[in-house]
């Protein structure tokens, strides 16, 4: 980290400071207790996944009309960092309050699930705007692909606790039952999320804005309805932007729903939990080495390389049986899934304006949450329909084939050479 300024340093910890929700939250502990929960109530195993399903794209839904007029809004001098804040607060406050619901409360898990994960995407969305206050375009690439390879290191520390203490409980070493253990990492993750967002409260700073004006909602909603008109006319945003909706579905999808679908597969909760730690300690450094493949080769190319790896795993998937399958499946991921997410963000970066970087970022997030209620209900349905949940991810792979034509007609973006959007 000697080689990143302090800007850029305090922006890269905030990914280690929420990726432990990520892992903890959206992609392992969780679903294992709401799992279980669902399970108790007599809740089958294919519907209790359309279900977690059906929350993630509700809360996808809510996030994605929010994103860009509250993206909007945040371009004023000083509000971007007092979104970020309320958002975090969210998310850590109702991520603690997860660990006092009832276990056999397995609705009311998901409605204070919904909330969280509203906290976790509503600061992303400002966290990701930041990028370009605290670095170059030229460092784009590098800096996001950090932010993530930290992201996955970072998470891996409370995920191993959590773990231990899952599996100590489960074995009788400590005098407390595997549903406490869930609980207390819940509030593990509320905690190492809470702390390690401090260093971006302190030293990261909105430097590009829009000066403030009288009515500036009123403005803010023009703002958003001209940009809305005017997006299509500039190609590579509006294009890239339309892939970036279609790939990333799948992304989103295989990451939150994975270990549900895991389990369905008849795959022991402590198997689980430890093939996601490796994926996690995996994904860290193929992350960081996208970043540095893409100065090399560009995006875009490293670009193609992720969303091919993902077809792989949608196929491979479909015929998976076995343990030793998933665990294919899971390295398969974590090869790509950091790198794809991390130049995505930097590519975009490169392509907006940058005092308007919080509402063109809405839109980003706008494109990507509704590919994510879309990916899930894909999901659900196909599981439904087929009663199995391998045909239900192998329904992904379109999604990922459509991203990949459009993104090849999505021009590389070029300081100088690719006209960006006014917004006046």
């Amino acid at each position: 980290m000697k080689r990143f300024s302090k800007e850029e340093s305090s922006w890269v910890f905030y990914d280690w400071a929420n990726s432990a929700y990520s892992i903890i939250i959206s992609t392992a502990v969780f679903p294992l207790f709401y799992k279980a929960a669902a399970t108790n109530a007599g809740i089958s195993g294919a519907n209790s996944t359309a279900y977690l399903g059906y929350t993630i794209a509700i809360a996808t839904f809510i996030l994605a009309m929010l994103g860009p007029i509250l993206g909007t809004i945040a371009d004023y001098e000083g509000y971007k960092k007092k979104f970020f804040t309320f958002f975090l607060a969210l998310g850590v406050t109702f991520t603690a309050i997860l660990a006092f619901v009832p276990s056999d409360q397995w609705l009311l898990l998901l409605i204070f699930y919904t909330v969280a994960a509203i906290g976790s995407a509503g600061s992303n969305v400002f966290y990701d705007a930041f990028l370009t206050d605290v670095t170059t375009e030229d460092r784009m690439n590098r800096v996001s692909s950090r932010g993530f390879g930290f992201g996955y290191i970072g998470s891996t520390i409370p995920f191993i606790i959590s773990i231990a203490i899952i599996i100590m409980a489960q074995s009788n070493i400590i005098p407390i039952t595997t549903t406490v253990a869930s609980k207390i990492a819940f509030l593990i993750t509320a905690l190492w999320w809470g702390f390690f967002s401090i260093p971006l409260l302190k030293n990261v700073h909105q430097r590009y804005y829009i000066e403030r004006e009288t009515s500036p909602v009123i403005k803010s909603f023009k703002r958003l309805g001209k940009t809305m008109k005017e997006i299509r006319k500039y190609r590579a945003l509006f294009l890239f932007l339309l892939a970036y909706f279609f790939y990333i579905d799948g992304v989103g999808t295989i990451i939150t729903m994975s270990t549900a679908y895991g389990t369905d597969l008849g795959i022991t909760s402590t198997n689980l939990l430890i093939i996601l730690f490796v994926t996690q300690v995996v994904a860290g450094p193929f992350a960081i080495l996208y970043g540095r493949l893409a100065e090399k080769f560009t995006g875009k190319k490293m670009l193609y390389v992720g969303i091919f790896v993902y077809i792989i795993v949608c196929i491979y998937a479909y015929f998976l049986k076995t343990t030793m399958d998933f665990w294919i499946l899971a390295m398969l991921v974590a090869s790509s899934q950091g790198g794809i997410q991390a130049l995505s963000r930097a590519y975009f970066a490169k392509l907006i304006p940058k005092q308007n970087s919080n509402e063109f970022f809405g839109f980003y997030n706008i494109f990507g949450k509704f590919a994510s209620i879309l990916g899930p209900l894909l999901v659900g349905v196909t599981a439904q329909m087929t009663g199995n949940s391998n045909s239900g991810v192998f329904s992904l792979v379109i999604l990922f084939i459509i991203g990949l034509v459009i993104l090849a007609f999505v021009p590389e973006p070029k300081e100088n050479e690719i006209p960006k959007p006014t917004i006046v």
